[in-house]
């Protein structure tokens, strides 16, 4: 019964679609700007940060995906497409005959290297700049109660 539902007011759903817009048309323009930029794209970027990040440049492909909220076989597909050009390598795990470790190879360094100063140049332009300090402090908080809501990861 359609009565039930509480449908969104015309602020909601303005908010709403603006949001989507946003989300959808940033990301866009994020991924063209760093594959003409730096040859790479958002999910490139995305698993070279996760294995930067890491202390040993290498990780599980199990916690790569479980990092990057993708599915494993998204995980196996991209990092297949990405050892191909030399920015990842895979790894046998000694422990497990099962798992495998993704590795940032010096090429895959040297391609983050190049591609973080434009891509945060870009987030800095397109977000940051556009907003207050008190602004960014309230998106943070809106965003943490979102993602705990929802039962995301809050980190």
């Amino acid at each position: 019964m359609t009565n039930d539902i509480p449908w969104l007011n015309d602020d909601e759903q303005y908010m709403w679609r603006q949001w989507m817009g946003l989300n959808a048309e940033l990301l866009a323009k994020l991924n063209r700007d760093m594959q003409t930029d730096a040859g790479l794209s958002n999910p490139d970027y995305q698993v070279l940060v996760v294995l930067t990040d890491s202390a040993e440049g290498r990780i599980r492909v199990s916690d790569l995906a479980a990092s990057l909220q993708w599915e494993r076989s998204r995980v196996s597909h991209h990092v297949a497409r990405m050892e191909k050009r030399d920015l990842v390598s895979r790894l046998g795990c000694p422990d497990d005959g099962r798992g495998a470790f993704v590795r940032i190879t010096e090429a895959g360094r040297a391609a983050i290297e190049r591609a973080a100063p434009g891509h945060v140049r870009a987030v800095r332009h397109l977000v940051f700049d556009a907003l207050t300090a008190d602004e960014v402090a309230q998106l943070g908080e809106i965003f943490h109660r979102l993602r705990s809501r929802a039962g995301l990861s809050t980190e």
